[in-house]
């Protein structure tokens, strides 16, 4: 009880209640003592006289109340918008500043965990990018001297050491995808990457994909095929897209089995343009779909010992830097399909 009265305007709201009860009240009394004529009629527009004063009263409150609610609202609305500025404020009395000062609190803290979030990321991007610029070096070098050895190895015809030093450039391929990868995930972290978007034919965009494994899917006996209409076009960055349908290939390569195949698909809705790849694989078990995005994850019943876990996450990096979404379709054992979807602007 006492709480409540804590609030300024709530004790004078039943303090003007009480006196215009007693008030009026009075007036009902001495018009019962002096015995005026017509006294009922006059009890009751005395009465009804106090009930009006008290709805107003009431009114008037509540109506400050809802405003001071409404301006609250306001702030909040305007804070979960993005504007960290801003607060309700909070130097009265009363259960309902109590309440913005801890709404005010909260959002100062939040604050406060979302800035140290930003610097320890920043922090994380940047350490990743000088990491990965410091390896571009020592690992250029080390292609040389590979290429090097192996040279040598041929002249002199040393088998073990030019199948060691072929052994040697595969490791140091993948050494070098890693620090690509990262790089390229830590610059669009970063938004360092302007996206030059163009409108590009996604059959050609396809085309080139497919252009980049051929020779690795003739190799390893498996079959990429292309379907889909030759006149749909996306607005794209055309490089980052090859890039990012390309991982999805490698992927699928890299879990397909000889004689396997994989579709590029491609279709165009009333505004979005989809993009799908799909393989008849080994799938993916259904523990990891929901972690196959997150970099470096390496699935537990994965056989693949030469993934790095980046490639995905790059591909769904790039994707949302084109406001597009990815999904994935899997069965064990049947094969996997990734679908890229797209807002087409043109079709909106």
């Amino acid at each position: 009880m006492t709480k409540i009265f804590a609030d300024r305007k709530i004790k004078m709201l039943f303090a003007c209640i009480f006196f215009a009860i007693v008030f009026f009240t009075l007036i009902s009394a001495l018009l019962v003592i002096f015995k005026v004529g017509n006294t009922a009629y006059y009890i009751i527009v005395c009465s009804v006289c106090m009930g009006a004063i008290i709805l107003l009263l009431c009114y008037g409150y509540f109506m400050e109340q809802h405003k001071i609610m409404e301006t609250a609202i306001s702030q909040i609305t305007e804070y979960m918008a993005g504007n960290k500025d801003v607060s309700i404020e909070s130097n009265d009395e009363g259960e309902l500043y109590r309440l913005f000062h801890e709404v005010n609190s909260l959002a100062a803290i939040l604050n406060a965990h979302a800035e140290n979030e930003k610097n320890a990321k920043k922090f994380l991007r940047d350490t990743i990018s000088d990491i990965s610029h410091q390896l571009k070096t020592p690992l250029a070098a080390l292609n040389i001297y590979n290429g090097l050895i192996q040279d040598e190895a041929k002249e002199k015809e040393l088998p073990t050491i030019r199948e060691f030093s072929l052994l040697s450039e595969q490791e140091l391929d993948r050494m070098e995808t890693l620090v690509q990868n990262l790089l390229k995930i830590t610059k669009l972290d970063a938004g360092t990457i302007i996206l030059e978007k163009t409108l590009e034919n996604v059959s050609e965009i396809a085309e080139d994909t497919k252009r980049h494994f051929l020779f690795r899917a003739g190799q390893e006996g498996k079959e990429i095929c292309l379907s889909g209409n030759e006149e749909i076009t996306l607005l794209c960055d055309r490089n980052w897209i090859i890039e990012a349908v390309g991982n999805l290939v490698k992927n699928a390569l890299d879990h397909t089995e000889k004689g396997g195949f994989i579709r590029i698909e491609w279709r165009a809705f009333t505004s979005i343009v989809q993009i799908t790849v799909k393989d008849n694989g080994s799938g993916i078990h259904p523990e990891d779909l929901h972690h196959i995005f997150k970099r470096f994850y390496r699935s537990r019943f994965s056989k693949d010992t030469q993934g790095i876990g980046l490639g995905l996450s790059l591909t769904k990096a790039i994707v949302e830097a084109h406001n597009g979404t990815i999904e994935v379709d899997s069965t064990l054992g049947e094969g996997t399909s990734f679908a890229i979807n797209f807002l087409n602007p043109t079709k909106l």
